[in-house]
This record gives structure tokens, C-alpha cells and sequence, in this order.
């Protein structure tokens, strides 16, 4: 009797131990993971999405599928809406660029990235002034000193969006050096960059990685890179030239910086333990060898953040979007 009733005991200790443990085990998705990217395929934050998405795969490391879609519509703000109404669902997240600051400001969406939880920076992203390579272009001052020979807005500047950073770096270009450009909208830095493959732009300022097989290919030259020092990588790319050979656009004397941001946001009522879950999934992801290729490949900043640091950065570049964006026009409460 004794033993049946130890034995009873020790199955209800053991129970309840056992239900202690679960409820304090560490959040992980029960569901496939919905992966927004809030702008269209080919460009840089999809191409950075399905990079992430094959790495999970392959090394295991969700027990769940994580699925990439794309919601560019509205400049991105269709993407941003869904998560920022997506507050109890902890199986969405979504990758930003920098339409995380300029579609609502041009757009007066209701959106805001405070209406998100930050996750993680993931890396900065380049621009580079690019050129069709049959064109006889070799330096910033070659190619501004055509544009300002030809008619007035006949040269073509090729972009992702309207009133984006593409749009936005193509009018500091313009007051920095007096030229003035006609700027073609395309859905996404893919697309941009075959455009100007074939010619039907004259000129683009698009991230690495989105013009990068072209440059392989012998199609495309990049003249100049909006950062504040050169690249680190030091591969050979095309005519013996890799990333770190690219002068900065400042060295040319084109004074002006712009890095991007790719990073990783939830929705607003995300929990700690899975924020938690998430920045350690990408700590993984970027443990490993093909994330390495990756950067490697786009010639990224790979500057990581999470926590207060994170927040704190986004702030500080919702303000200088706001000043560049107000400089251009582009407000939406300036009436465009």
C-alpha cells in the first residue's frame, strides 16, 4: 500500500515537474514563419531573404519552414501594415530597407517603425553609381560632365520606387553637382540593373549585390561608392578590379554618403523570449559559411545590432531620412 502510494507520489511530482519545465522553456515557432520582404523580387532585401531562407533549410536550424513573400505594393507599406496588424503573431517577420523610413513619410501611410519590435540589424548595405560599361565613362567627373553636356533631363536615372533612397541619392546628385537627371521607377534593384544592361537608363545607384553578376559579365562599371571609405573585399570581380578598387563617390568629388539598412523587425506585441528566439536564429545564420560568402559577395557592412543599440540606431536614421527627404520634397505634408 505504502509502495502504491510513493509510487502515485512520485508520478505526480514527476507530472508536474515536467509541466514546470515546458511552460518555462524558451518560445520557438509552432508554425511555418512567414518572411516578409517589402519590396518586390531581385532586389537586395529579397535577395538577402532567400538567402536566409536556404540557410535555415539547409543547416536545420528552425524546426519549422520559413517562407519568403513579397508585399511591395504602396512602396512597401503593404508589407508594413501586415506585421504592424499582425501584434499577437510571433510567426511573421519581416526585413527592412530603408522604405522603413521614406514610404510613410512620402506616403502618409499610418506606419510608423515604432509600430514594430526591433529584432536585429543584420548588415548596412553600399551604393554604387553605376554605368553601362560599352559607355566611355571611367570617372564621376567623365560621367557628370556628360549629364550636364546633354540636354537637360535627358539622361536617365534608373531606381527601386519613388521618393525612395534611390530617388533620394539621385537628387542629392543633383544638387551636388548641378546635373540634372529624368529618374525611372522600377519594382525592384533586379530589374534596374538589366535595365540599364540594355541601356534604357543611363545610369543607376544601385546596391552591390543587385549589379554584381552584371559587373562579372562585362556589362556594367561602378564609378563610385556612397560610403565614407572603400570596401574591405578584396576579390577580383572584373578587369582585375574588386570592391575595395572602387573609389568613394567623395574622392571624386561627389561629397555625399548613404548606407542602408537590412535589418530584422516583428510585430508590436512580440514577446522577449521571441525576440530572444529570432536574434539567436540569426546569430547562427551568420555563423555560417554561406552567409560569409554572402557578405562577401554583396560587399556589405556587417555591422550587427540588437537591443537599445539597435533602436537607438533606427531612430537616429528616421531623423536624417526625414532632413533628406524634406531637402528633396518628398514629404507627403509638403503636398507631393
Amino acid at each position: 500500500m505504502k509502495h502504491s502510494v510513493l509510487h502515485v507520489a512520485l508520478a505526480t511530482v514527476a507530472l508536474f515537474g515536467a509541466g514546470t519545465v515546458a511552460a518555462n522553456a524558451a518560445w520557438e515557432p509552432v508554425r511555418p514563419v512567414e518572411f516578409i520582404v517589402p519590396a518586390g523580387t531581385g532586389g537586395g532585401a529579397d535577395q538577402m531573404a532567400r538567402t536566409i531562407q536556404g540557410i535555415v533549410t539547409k543547416h536545420g536550424l528552425m524546426k519549422q519552414p520559413m517562407v519568403v513573400i513579397n508585399k511591395s505594393g504602396g512602396a512597401g507599406g503593404e508589407g508594413f501594415l501586415d506585421v504592424k496588424g499582425s501584434g499577437n503573431n510571433p510567426h511573421k517577420i519581416i526585413i527592412t530597407l530603408s522604405n522603413l523610413f521614406t514610404t510613410p513619410l512620402a506616403t502618409g501611410i499610418p506606419f510608423n517603425w515604432k509600430d514594430m519590435t526591433p529584432v536585429a540589424m543584420l548588415a548596412l548595405d553600399e551604393f554604387v553609381l553605376w554605368v553601362n560599361a560599352e559607355k566611355l565613362y571611367n570617372t564621376v567627373k567623365d560621367f557628370v560632365d556628360a549629364v550636364k553636356q546633354a540636354p537637360s533631363g535627358s539622361m536617365k536615372m534608373g531606381g527601386t520606387g519613388s521618393k525612395q533612397e534611390d530617388q533620394i541619392i539621385t537628387v542629392a546628385v543633383e544638387k551636388a553637382t548641378g546635373a540634372k537627371f529624368t529618374y525611372i521607377p522600377y519594382k525592384g534593384g533586379g530589374e534596374v540593373a538589366v535595365q540599364l544592361v540594355g541601356n534604357h537608363v543611363d545610369s543607376t545607384v544601385n546596391n552591390p549585390i543587385e549589379a554584381v553578376a552584371q559587373w562579372r559579365g562585362g556589362k556594367l562599371r561602378p564609378l563610385c561608392v556612397f560610403d565614407g571609405k572603400q570596401m574591405d573585399y578584396d576579390e577580383v570581380i572584373a578587369d582585375g578590379k574588386g570592391w575595395k578598387d572602387i573609389p568613394t563617390c567623395k574622392s571624386q568629388g561627389l561629397d555625399m554618403e548613404y548606407l542602408m539598412l537590412r535589418g530584422i523587425f516583428m510585430g508590436p506585441k512580440a514577446t522577449k523570449d521571441q525576440v530572444e528566439y529570432y536574434i539567436d536564429l540569426f546569430k547562427k545564420v551568420r555563423a555560417t559559411p554561406e552567409w560569409q560568402d554572402f557578405m562577401k559577395s554583396g560587399a556589405f557592412n556587417t555591422t550587427f545590432l540588437t537591443g537599445a543599440d539597435y533602436a537607438k540606431w533606427v531612430e537616429t536614421e528616421e531623423k536624417r531620412h526625414e532632413t533628406l527627404m524634406k531637402e528633396a520634397g518628398f514629404l507627403a505634408t509638403a503636398g507631393n
